[in-house]
């Protein structure tokens, strides 16, 4: 994924430097012989020196970025490598990655681009569906980078009220509103000289969006309640489970915020799309719950191994490190299909009901297979309330599921509780 075009004619930063000097030289000229200026004359002058800071930062952000992926261009050109190579390429170059991964192609890209833009301070934009593992993605930019020995603040976007976003933001003085009793270091204050990683940014009101884009711009930010500007340096990455564009599209995100943010853009594939990580995940999260569990790693039946080989994983990575977690809990030994939530397991075979010979067929397939559905829906709910003699209150505790819920399938198939007792 070309990011940048690396084969830019001779000279071309040093006339974007001349042209930021001239500006300079402007603004410079505009103080010395300015005889008097006015407030609204002092505040035009300092938003263009800031813009021309701002630019000065990026042209240096890039040209950061183009020598690291320049240094790492071999001399002549190099055979394409398999994914496995390129895997183990990534390893041998001392890649700090908590975890494990494997040979998908998607990932490898996303891996490669991290690496290659950690050395840097431009923004980082990293998608994904949740569970995917964005937050460590943000993780390995930061340790691979030059501010690893420096703060790494998370910030989930999504779990901040908006009235205190600024305040948490940007922090606060005392007094600035009802119960800031002291003053309060913000985030961004938390993370100078390292790294915020702001998570859910999709989930950032606009107004939260403005005063973000602000400090992106000015590389300062304001205390509520305070007129002081603080400078910042913090490298930003941000994560979303959701379309930007799409949300840019309904007025629900600053398409200028998503420039800003998206300097380097990495998209993380589902684990459904990763089928060769799924084993190494299993040992991988097998021996973690087992060591946080203080137990020895629990070995799984054949069918449960084909089972979570073959499972799709809607809740992606953070689901299946759930499932080990689970599994290590409430198994002994060994491990079976029945330490799986009830609504994970594969559905049983059910005896299907045989419509008498005079009865109509159904209409279309969906019927077909609706009405088959009922019938295994039905036959589960009545092997259920045999199993703990009509009480609902403990199949619904057996099942993990709303009491109420389970009251409504019953009363769907006209099951009455109380035909189950025993007596």
């Amino acid at each position: 994924m070309k990011l940048f075009n690396q084969d830019l004619p001779r000279g071309a930063s040093s006339m974007s430097y001349a042209g930021l000097l001239e500006r300079l030289e402007i603004l410079r000229s505009t103080l010395r012989w300015a005889s008097r200026l006015e407030r609204p004359d002092i505040e035009k002058l300092l938003r263009q020196a800031n813009a021309v800071r701002d630019e000065v930062m990026q042209l240096s952000h890039r040209e950061r970025f183009v020598q690291a992926v320049g240094s790492q261009a071999a001399p002549e050109q190099a055979p394409e490598q398999t994914p496995t190579e390129r895997r183990q390429a990534l390893l041998a170059r001392s890649f700090v990655f908590e975890g494990t991964f494997g040979d998908n192609p998607r990932l490898l890209d996303a891996l490669e681009i991290a690496e290659k833009a950690a050395p840097t301070d431009l923004p980082v934009l990293v998608d994904g569906e949740s569970g995917t593992g964005k937050e460590l993605m943000a993780k390995v930019i930061h340790a691979n980078g030059a501010r690893a020995d420096k703060a790494y603040i998370s910030v989930n976007c999504g779990a901040i009220p908006e009235s205190l976003i600024e305040s948490e933001l940007f922090g606060h003085k005392r007094g600035a509103f009802t119960g800031a009793a002291t003053d309060r270091k913000g985030k961004f204050e938390s993370a100078h000289k390292g790294t915020i990683f702001l998570d859910e940014i999709g989930e950032l009101p606009l107004q939260g969006q403005v005063k973000l884009l602000r400090v992106l711009q000015s590389h300062e930010i304001q205390r509520v309640g305070s007129d002081e500007t603080i400078a910042v340096d913090a490298r930003i990455v941000a994560a979303t489970n959701k379309n930007l564009r799409k949300l840019i599209e309904l007025g629900q995100f600053r398409e200028d915020l998503f420039y800003r943010l998206s300097v380097i853009h990495v998209t993380l594939p589902p684990l459904r799309e990763r089928k060769d990580e799924i084993p190494l995940l299993l040992a991988y999260y097998g021996d973690e719950a087992a060591e946080a569990l203080k137990r020895r790693p629990v070995a799984m039946t054949p069918a449960l191994r084909a089972f979570l080989l073959d499972y799709t994983y809607p809740g992606n990575i953070r689901e299946l490190r759930n499932l080990m977690y689970r599994l290590a809990c409430l198994a002994g030994d060994t491990a079976d299909i029945a330490h799986l939530p009830e609504d994970v397991r594969p559905v049983a075979a059910a005896p299907v009901r045989v419509p008498a010979a005079s009865s109509e067929p159904p209409a279309s397939l969906a019927e077909a297979k609706r009405a088959a559905s009922d019938e295994a829906e039905r036959a589960c709910l009545e092997r259920g309330l045999k199993d703990v003699g009509g009480t609902v209150a403990e199949l619904a505790r057996r099942w993990d599921m709303n009491r109420s819920h389970l009251q409504i399938l019953l009363k769907k198939h006209g099951l009455h509780s109380k035909d189950f007792r025993r007596h």
